[in-house]
């Protein structure tokens, strides 16, 4: 039996449809299985990116541990290269400041020595007047001069009170000096500062005219009447005037050696009470110091002197001297006039008796 043509037409659709449907499903396949493989590759890519990014961070993080030890090990040796040198330093500004103390002593044992010298010399004059007198008296009680035997004797013992006198005179010298030399105990002691400034005024001139023997120096003092005594270390605040002297005294001999006509060297020492406090002025009609440094001249090491003339810790020690006992340390100073320093000193809370300069 034969088909129709048109059963023949849609068997051969129904076929071309099932070969398209095949092709399709297919090509499905084929997409599905490339799909697949970039998933695949997709993952790999993912791997290898968590791998490297990983290895990345491990490596910074060993780099970073490796740093940072190396850091430490290095802020170890500079830290101990630190505490060396700090040693080294402590050790260096302990000598400076023994060899500060020494100069000081130094200036204050020059001082002394010209004074011991005054007793000394009337001690060996009116000694060699006595032995002569007592030539004299042997000679007279031979001739059994009663008169003039008698006013021979009168004559020694004069003498010999005058010789008492400049002798207790020269051990007290000698005491103030073994007094002021020794280590300071650190022990404040109720104090006149008037007759400490007139002390260490007198000391420290007599030791600028050993070094200086033709320059005079006008000394002026005002010393106020009833001053309080006061708690304070006696050889602490011994080397804060001596040192503020010795550079006012300095100050006055540059000035002198400009030769300015009418130009009279001066040094005047002030004390005064205010309120709670005892102030001391030392003041000098010297160059003054420059303002470019006038807010430098309390740091330690800081000098205006000439290289092995000074250490530069004398105003620095006196500034901690005077701060340690509470007090203050100031300067006022005109440029080319004067300088003047003012030490205020608390007053002690303690039942105190008035003392007479």
């Amino acid at each position: 039996m034969k088909m129709s043509s048109s059963v023949k037409s849609k068997l051969n659709s129904l076929a071309s449809f099932q070969q398209t449907l095949l092709k399709r499903q297919m090509q499905l396949k084929d997409l599905e299985k490339e799909k697949l493989e970039i998933q695949s590759k997709n993952k790999m890519y993912i791997l290898w990116t968590v791998i490297i990014v990983f290895l990345l961070f491990g490596s910074t993080l060993y780099y970073s541990y490796h740093q940072k030890k190396k850091a430490n090990t290095l802020l170890f040796l500079q830290k101990e290269e630190i505490r060396s040198a700090l040693i080294k330093l402590q050790t260096t500004q302990t000598q400076l400041i023994q060899k500060e103390k020494m100069a000081s002593l130094g200036e204050l044992t020059a001082g002394i020595a010209h004074e011991i010298q005054n007793p000394l010399n009337f001690v060996n004059n009116y000694s060699e007047v006595n032995m002569e007198l007592m030539e004299e008296l042997e000679e007279e009680v031979k001739k059994d001069n009663k008169e003039e035997v008698k006013a021979l004797l009168t004559d020694l013992r004069e003498n010999e009170s005058k010789i008492h006198h400049h002798g207790k005179r020269a051990d007290a010298i000698v005491q103030g000096m073994l007094q002021h030399s020794r280590t300071s105990s650190g022990t404040k002691e109720l104090t006149n500062l008037n007759a400490l400034a007139d002390e260490y005024l007198r000391l420290a001139y007599q030791s600028f005219l050993a070094k200086e023997p033709g320059l005079e120096i006008e000394l002026s003092t005002d010393y106020e009447k009833n001053l309080p005594l006061i708690e304070v270390v006696p050889q602490d605040i011994g080397r804060v005037l001596l040192n503020i002297l010795n550079n006012a005294f300095q100050a006055c001999a540059e000035k002198s050696r400009m030769q300015l006509k009418g130009y009279k060297p001066n040094v005047k020492i002030t004390t005064k009470k205010l309120g709670g406090s005892i102030e001391i002025s030392i003041a000098d009609n010297g160059n003054g110091i420059p303002d470019g440094i006038l807010d430098k001249i309390f740091q330690p090491f800081f000098t205006t002197r000439p290289t092995g003339q000074g250490t530069g810790l004398g105003l620095s020690l006196a500034y901690d001297i005077v701060k340690a006992h509470g007090g203050e340390l100031k300067v006022e100073s005109e440029n080319g006039k004067m300088t003047e320093f003012l030490i205020e000193l608390p007053v002690s809370a303690v039942p105190q008796a008035n003392e007479k300069s």
